[in-house]
C-alpha cells in the first residue's frame, strides 16, 4: 500500500527499559530519529540495534529537545514517541492506512496510561495527544513541561489509534514526576501571571479528583485507578501552592510585602 513515508522521532535519556519495546511497535517507519541527551545505560545500543540515525545534545528543554528532534526527520509526516511509549498493532494499521490519503495536517492518538500495575481500564476516558502531523504545518509550542506540537491547519482524532505509556510502574516514580513537573511549571512568569492561586489551591484538586475518579471512570481501576487520581489531585495541588510560593519569594525580592490575590 503506497503511502506518505514516516519518520519515527523519539527523545531519549537513559531510556533502555523502554526504548526496544516502543522502536519495536514502529515497524513500517521508513526512519527513526533518536536524539539523546547523554545516556550513560544501553539507549544507544538499542537504538543501533534498530537502525536508528543517532545525534546528541544537552537537554534543551522539553519543547527546544523535541523540536530538535523533529527538524532532523527526513520525512515530512512525523511520529512523535516518548521513550516509554508504544504504538498497539491497531494503531499501527490505523497509522498506515490514513497515511496512504491523509485527510489532516495532523491527527490526534488516543493514549491509555499505565497505573502502576495495570493499563487504564478500557472502560475509563482516555485522553488522545496530537503526535502524527506534517511538520511542514506544525512545530512544538512553548509550554515548560508539557510540550506538545502545534498544528496549522485541520486536526482529526484517529480513534483506532490508540498508543500506550508505561511511564508510571510504580508510586514512587509518579511522585518523582509530579514533583519535577509541578517544579518545572512554577517559573516565574507564571507566577507573575497566575490570579487566584489560593482558591485554585483550595477547589481544584478535589474537583480534578471527582473528575478523573467519577467522570473518567478510573474507579473502574481499583485500587489503582483510586491512587492515580488521587496523585493526579496531589500535582493540581503542588502546581499551585510552587506557584504561590515562587509569587511571594518574587515579591520578597521586590521588597514588597507578600501577598496573594
Amino acid at each position: 500500500m503506497a503511502r506518505e513515508p514516516l519518520s519515527l522521532v523519539v527523545t531519549t535519556f537513559n531510556s533502555a527499559g523502554t526504548l526496544a519495546r516502543c522502536l519495536d511497535s514502529v515497524p513500517f517507519a521508513d526512519e527513526i530519529v533518536v536524539l539523546d541527551s547523554g545516556s550513560t545505560d544501553a539507549t544507544l545500543q538499542i537504538a543501533r540495534a534498530h537502525g536508528a540515525r543517532i545525534e546528541q545534545q544537552a537537554f534543551a528543554g522539553y519543547a527546544a529537545q523535541k523540536q530538535r528532534a523533529i527538524d532532523l526527520a527526513a520525512h515530512h509526516w512525523v511520529l512523535l514517541l516518548d521513550a516509554d511509549e508504544a504504538l498497539t498493532p491497531a494503531a499501527a494499521t490505523s497509522i498506515q492506512r490514513e497515511l496512504a490519503a491523509p485527510r489532516a495536517a495532523g491527527y490526534r492518538l488516543p493514549r491509555r496510561e499505565q497505573m502502576f500495575w495495570m493499563l487504564q481500564p478500557r472502560g475509563s476516558r482516555i485522553n488522545a495527544h496530537l503526535r502524527l502531523f506534517d511538520r511542514r504545518h506544525g512545530a512544538m509550542n512553548d509550554t515548560p513541561v508539557h510540550a506538545a506540537p502545534r498544528v496549522r491547519g485541520r486536526v482529526r482524532k484517529l480513534h483506532r489509534a490508540v498508543f500506550l505509556h508505561y511511564g508510571e510502574p510504580d508510586i514512587a516514580t509518579k511522585v518523582r514526576k509530579l514533583n519535577d513537573y509541578s517544579s518545572g511549571m512554577a517559573t516565574p512568569a507564571r507566577a507573575a501571571q497566575a490570579r487566584f492561586l489560593r482558591t485554585r489551591m483550595l477547589l481544584y484538586p478535589p474537583l480534578f479528583f471527582l473528575r478523573q475518579y467519577l467522570l473518567k471512570r478510573y474507579f473502574l481501576g481499583g485500587w489503582a485507578g483510586y491512587i492515580s487520581a488521587a496523585s493526579g489531585a496531589y500535582y493540581v495541588f503542588l502546581k499551585y501552592a510552587k506557584l504561590y510560593e515562587a509569587r511571594r519569594a518574587m515579591q520578597a525580592a521586590d521588597g514588597a510585602a507578600p501577598r496573594t490575590p
